[in-house]
């Protein structure tokens, strides 16, 4: 009967620890990705921002030396990202792919213009700045006309402003939501535990001496979760990275040694905090209350 019970303790102990393990390592692995989503939230809008295309449309009668003059300048420039050089034939090869027909064969000639298509660094892409270089590059003679999508930028920056203030909301709500649930986790740990906390207290043990052995348990079961969350991450890291690999994430040990990290402290100091606080609640607590 008594090793019958033995066994029932213990699988009820097992039980209970691997509840928290999991609890830990769910918790922290949701903290990681999110961590890793406001770290790369930035990259993620420039890697937008650098989509947008500025076409700088030429004159017919514009010198080759000219076209070449401006498009090492524009290539050179601090703004500039990268700067193409697309032909009136090419243009016209395109559109024709586009629509599915040769438009030429109607018209009976090319109405297209030769251009230079200019990507801009991130930092640049703002209304303000890309009308300030677009009024630079038409004060040119021998360019016909500046073209980008000005509501398209306008809608990008307003939206990455947005999404970025969001992001930095959930993370906060998020990292006191996985503080509660670990927290609750480790509560409930030690309520199965409360006869003993208080029996102990009652033969002279100091809370000191009481609490040691609790906070190392729930330290090495925070320890194990942050381990079995960093592993996740690490297989989520690499699937993301096969799916967006313009993020570069595996190129950034750094960054990811901090996340790692920052994963791993926070499983074993909400594992303190919590144990700490959940042993003193009921070390304070008379025996009759106890009960309820």
């Amino acid at each position: 009967m008594s090793k019958s019970f033995e066994r029932y303790q213990k699988r009820k102990l097992i039980s209970s620890y691997f509840s928290v393990v999991l609890s830990i390592a769910l918790v922290l692995f949701l903290l990681g990705i999110l961590g890793l989503l406001v770290i790369n939230t930035k990259k993620m809008a420039d890697h937008f921002k650098e989509q947008i295309t500025v076409s700088v449309f030429l004159k017919d009668e514009a010198k080759q030396v000219e076209i070449d003059q401006l498009q090492k300048s524009l290539a050179m420039a601090d703004y500039t990202k990268l700067a193409t050089f697309v032909s009136k034939e090419e243009a016209a090869e395109k559109h024709t792919e586009a629509i599915g027909e040769n438009f030429m064969d109607f018209l009976g000639y090319n109405p297209l213009k030769n251009s230079i298509d200019v990507q801009l660094k991130a930092d640049f892409v703002s209304p303000e700045q890309i009308e300030e270089i677009a009024s630079n590059i038409e004060a040119k003679d021998y360019v016909e006309e500046v073209s980008y999508d000005k509501p398209l930028i306008s809608l990008l920056n307003d939206n990455v402003k947005k999404i970025s203030l969001w992001i930095l909301v959930a993370s906060g709500v998020f990292a006191f939501i996985a503080f509660l649930l670990i927290n609750s986790s480790i509560r409930l740990s030690v309520y199965s535990k409360r006869f003993i906390i208080k029996t102990m207290q009652m033969v002279g043990a100091t809370k000191r001496f009481i609490r040691r052995p609790f906070l190392w348990t729930n330290i090495k079961l925070g320890m194990l979760g942050a381990l079995i969350a960093i592993i996740g991450l690490v297989i989520a890291i690499y699937y993301i990275n096969d799916f967006f690999p313009e993020l570069t994430l595996l190129k950034e040990p750094l960054i990811l040694g901090g996340v790692f990290a920052a994963v791993f402290v926070l499983g074993v100091l909400i594992s303190f905090i919590s144990t700490f606080l959940a042993t003193q609640r009921f070390l304070n607590l008379r025996t009759d209350d106890l009960y309820y």
